[in-house]
């Protein structure tokens, strides 16, 4: 996708601009880098609306310099964008790891995003759930399966069958600014609880996406295309898919998969297998 808005950004976007704002392209240009910088800073959205927007007030902006000074010759590189459109709007997200910490991959309005899902035992009284992160209705209920799977099976992952009896557990999804919701996240959360019960970090450099049922099904989800950018975005470069979106997969262009190994699971218990 990103690499499509470019190629539609310096083919077609870019030149409209200058040829709307009556500017020779011997004047006015811009580079890769700084065509890569507005898109995955300032406009992340499917579509190019907004990119032809963010382009626009960079244009709009170096025309009035251009016409201030007749002998001005203006070439727009990465670190020129944020002159022209201010602090990016997407800061760059970074993998997280750890103990009770799992990457997952989600779809929003603005495209395919990274997750970061993460979990602790705050305390040893009573045994409660707690979730906290502008989660939606459907995201919870995701929630409350991972963590009744998690706990029904901990025994035979090899964990402490008592963990979750005297417990505390919060689980958060961070930047809680930005709603979330779907079932995407299930096996992402499932592996963090079990990552906490077992006290292992799950191995790193991976993210992943699928939905859990309460018999450990990993069920399809959408989004993969946007969500194999999203991984890429961020340097990550091992997934784990649902096995019914291989074909969905397979189907991206070569140059999206392109340096992603795809795990593909059918049962929770071969994310595990994966991870652990």
């Amino acid at each position: 996708l990103a690499e499509e808005k470019l190629d539609i950004a310096r083919k077609h976007l870019w030149p409209r601009l200058l040829e709307r704002n009556g500017i020779n392209k011997k004047r006015l240009s811009i580079n890769a880098a700084a065509l890569r910088h507005v898109i995955d800073g300032y406009a992340r959205e499917a579509g190019v609306r907004n990119l032809e927007k963010q382009l626009g007030r960079i244009v709009r902006k170096a025309a009035v310099q251009l016409l201030e000074d007749e002998a001005l010759i203006l070439k727009v590189g990465k670190d020129e964008v944020e002159d022209f459109l201010g602090k990016p709007v997407f800061k760059k997200e970074k993998p997280q790891q750890g103990i009770g910490v799992v990457n997952g991959l989600a779809w929003t309005a603005m495209g395919g995003a990274t997750l970061g899902v993460e979990c602790t035992r705050v305390h040893s009284l009573n045994r409660n759930f707690k979730l906290s992160g502008q989660l939606g209705d459907v995201m919870k209920e995701s929630a409350d399966i991972a963590y009744s799977y998690v706990m029904a099976n901990l025994k035979a992952f090899g964990g402490d069958p008592a963990f979750f009896d005297e417990a505390t557990v919060h689980l958060h999804v961070p930047e809680g600014a930005t709603p979330k919701d779907g079932p995407s996240a299930g096996i992402t959360m499932a592996s963090a609880l079990l990552s906490l019960a077992l006290n292992k970090a799950p191995k790193s450099g991976f993210a992943m996406t699928g939905e859990l049922t309460l018999t450990g099904q990993v069920l399809p989800v959408g989004g993969i295309r946007e969500k194999v950018i999203a991984a890429k975005r961020i340097g990550i470069k091992k997934v784990i898919l649902p096995e019914d979106n291989r074909r969905d997969f397979e189907e991206l262009p070569d140059y999206v998969r392109k340096g992603v190994t795809a795990h593909f699971a059918e049962r929770y218990d071969q994310v595990r297998e994966i991870l652990f």
